[in-house]
């Protein structure tokens, strides 16, 4: 089905054909005439699907298609879990809304909050907000959302993970109803369940795909590494050149910083992902990235939440994940749109229990493989030095101003 049977606008559609899409990803076939009827929305779908274009379409559309206010009221709230979700939003939002008069503004914190409150003051027609911020800022009457039209939940339960559902119920309290309100989540687990009741009316389930089994073309294996092991394993692999575009993950934000140490230091240029990072180094970190500026990102799990990179080659589990859910978020990074990718996963005596684990969850064995060399803390891997990526040129990264980044259509 392409995407002119599913009701858009030609604005709308041009954006589309202009961002090389032809044809829709099956959750926004299902998804998008469904929000279109005006219906309340649960979405289930992993990562890397296009789930975030099965909400911006038919929210666009309905703004295009409504008659224009005499003063700038917000039409519609989208709540994620990080900073970086926000800004991937808006990025998504920009696109496929370029043709429309569409003002935005961006809440999150991290960054300084009077740019913020001045731009809620003005007005916007949506506003893209993680829960801490936003609920903030609506103390001190920065916001009105008496036209309020939509309501999205993007990555629900990683939300409810991170403790937000006491700023989530605030804020959906204060907003007016009747109102159209679509959630999106990988799972659709009970606590998920049980905010749907207290946030949406009959609402329209919407599930695409197994939600626990990883895409099925990502190649995924397991090498067996004592942890004074796992650097130097890293480093053996990165001799492959094949090995192009890497999303590495740790525990935490510590160990991060130090996989990435070595790795610079080793000639392979490498950026982090972490609650340490200020706002301005997190989004210059994922803009070098999707350039090519850098062959590897190191992040942890929450700092990587909702990541959407084309072209990630491989993803490593240097410190192997203690929730199956994690897992299948984490290589959902890699092998979409029907591209192959891989992800890899050190695993130590302790990660025997989380592994068995996993593999009873997706219903599967992961293939194991031995660490080709000898592990130590002390050796390096044998073998030629691996050479600097070629680079494209460092792209200027227009990080927003203080948090707030707003575009007018033509």
């Amino acid at each position: 089905m392409p995407f002119r049977e599913l009701g858009l606008n030609d604005h709308i559609l041009s954006a589309i054909r202009d961002a090389g899409y032809t044809e829709p990803t099956p959750i926004q076939s299902a998804a998008i005439p469904e929000v279109l009827t005006g219906k309340d929305i649960i979405g289930i779908a992993q990562t890397g699907t296009g789930k975030t274009a099965a909400f911006t379409l038919p929210i666009l559309n309905m703004l295009a298609a409504a008659k224009p206010a005499p003063q700038r009221r917000t039409s519609a709230l989208i709540l994620a879990p990080t900073r970086e979700l926000v800004v991937q939003i808006e990025e998504n939002v920009r696109r496929y809304g370029k043709n429309l008069p569409i003002q935005i503004a961006l809440v999150y914190g991290g960054v300084g909050e009077r740019p913020q409150m001045a731009a809620l003051r003005d007005g916007a027609d949506i506003i893209i907000a993680t829960p801490g911020r936003l609920l903030d800022l609506m103390g001190r009457g920065c916001a009105n959302f008496s036209a309020l039209r939509f309501l999205i939940l993007d990555e629900a339960d990683r939300m409810l993970d991170m403790g937000f559902l006491p700023d989530i119920r605030r804020i959906v309290k204060a907003l007016p109803r009747p109102r159209q309100t679509l959630l999106f989540s990988a799972t659709l687990s009970p606590d998920i369940e049980k905010i749907t009741r207290e946030f949406q009316e009959s609402p329209k389930v919407v599930q695409v795909g197994k939600r626990s089994n990883p895409a099925e073309t990502v190649e995924q294996c397991v090498y067996e590494v004592p942890h004074p092991g796992k650097q130097n394993l890293l480093l053996h692999l990165l001799r492959d050149p094949a090995m192009q575009m890497v999303l590495i993950f740790t525990r935490t934000k510590h160990g991060a910083d130090r996989v990435a140490r070595r790795l610079e230091q080793s000639g392979i240029t490498t950026a982090t992902l972490h609650a340490n990072r200020s706002q301005n180094q997190r989004i210059r970190a994922l803009r070098d990235f999707k350039a090519g500026t850098v062959r590897v990102l190191v992040a942890t799990d929450i700092a990587a939440r909702g990541i959407d990179v084309e072209g990630i080659s491989h993803v490593v589990n240097f410190d192997f994940p203690p929730h199956p859910e994690d897992y299948v978020h984490r290589i959902g990074r890699t092998g979409r749109a029907k591209a192959v990718g891989d992800a890899i996963s050190f695993v130590t005596s302790e990660d025997r229990a989380p592994l068995r684990s996993l593999e009873k969850f997706i219903g599967r064995g992961i293939p194991r493989k031995h660490a080709p060399i000898t592990m130590s803390a002390s050796e390096e891997p044998k073998g030629p030095r691996p050479s600097r990526p070629v680079h494209h040129e460092p792209v200027a990264a227009k990080s927003p101003s203080k948090g707030i980044r707003r575009f007018f259509g033509r």
